[in-house]
């Protein structure tokens, strides 16, 4: 990984004397994608909040591209970094183009590309339409747009495709894919776990305000040590024969009323099966493996994270 653009070391906060993040570390390099996952409540928005410096954490660091969020050159270094909240809030009597001229004049950008961001997120055809007119998706598109003012090279995007229809969402990532070959630095919190499964680099996993695990999809699913599954097909008179075969190499086979075989395998040995399987290929009319999902994953972490907090 590139210079940490992003480091957090030890954070805390409390409200009211009541934890709501505590002890969170993690770093991010240039031009990584990284996913912040959680339950609502877990401390993903105000860990966010924190490295922006709208509120101040108790304990810990935090330092955005070598400066302390506490530093006195951090409102210069705020300039590069564009912020998606999850609720965006909006001034309904502006147009869209008058909203993002507004937003560039708060952060001292270029007002000249305004337009250019607007067609960028699929608004050209509504940038003189006043934002009262916008559907949720329409507004959440000029919040991305916003976020998008002046270049940023660090983007915290908060349930970013929060409203969006299909075709938006593929625009949407594309974009972020685009900013990632830039060299701009991305953490976005979603919920929509299959959505990104693909999409970033690494996930961090967060549970009552604790960063309970962290790692490529590959390394988090190893630790999770969920099973896969082989859904074979036989073909008609095969069964007993595929039933045989697949007991015969340590596997025990669950047969559905559709006549489709499961079995259940542990990841590491999902190959042994497929060799037994590859050997009676006449049999079979089809194969194929389900792995664990990134939410089976997430469920899991959480799951474990939980239980350990009640034994503590």
């Amino acid at each position: 990984m590139s210079a940490a653009v992003v480091e957090i070391k030890d954070v805390v906060k409390r409200y009211a004397g009541t934890p709501v993040v505590r002890g969170v570390s993690f770093s991010c390099g240039e031009g990584e994608v990284v996913g912040l996952a959680g339950h609502n409540g877990a401390g993903k928005s105000t860990l966010f909040k924190m490295m922006l410096g709208i509120i101040a954490a108790d304990e810990g660091d935090i330092v955005l591209f070598g400066e302390p969020v506490r530093g006195r050159r951090f409102r210069e270094v705020r300039r590069a970094i564009g912020y998606l909240p999850e609720h965006v809030a909006l001034y309904d009597n502006l147009s869209g183009l008058e909203t993002l001229r507004f937003f560039a004049r708060l952060k001292s950008a270029d007002p000249a590309q305004c337009k250019t961001l607007l067609k960028r997120v699929g608004l050209e055809q509504s940038m003189h339409r006043a934002v009262r007119e916008y559907s949720k998706g329409m507004r959440q598109r000029l919040g991305f747009a916003q976020a998008l003012m002046g270049e940023p090279r660090l983007l915290l995007l908060d349930e970013p495709t929060n409203g969006l229809d299909p075709e938006a969402i593929h625009t949407f990532y594309d974009v972020l894919q685009q900013l990632r070959q830039e060299g701009a630095t991305i953490i976005l919190c979603s919920h929509l776990l299959a959505e990104i499964q693909t999409r970033v680099d690494r996930l961090a996993i967060m549970a009552s305000g604790r960063l309970v695990a962290q790692g490529t999809v590959a390394e988090l699913t190893d630790v999770a040590g969920l099973p896969a599954r082989w859904i074979v097909t036989p073909k008609d008179g095969a069964h007993e024969w595929v039933r045989n075969v697949v007991l015969s190499a340590g596997f025990v086979p669950m047969q559905r009323p559709d006549g489709v075989v499961e079995v259940t395998v542990a990841m590491p040995d999902r190959m042994a099966l497929l060799h037994a399987l590859a050997g009676m290929s006449d049999a079979l009319a089809a194969y194929t493996l389900a792995e664990p999902t990134l939410e089976d994953v997430f469920l899991r972490h959480q799951r474990v994270a939980v239980a350990s907090e009640r034994a503590a």
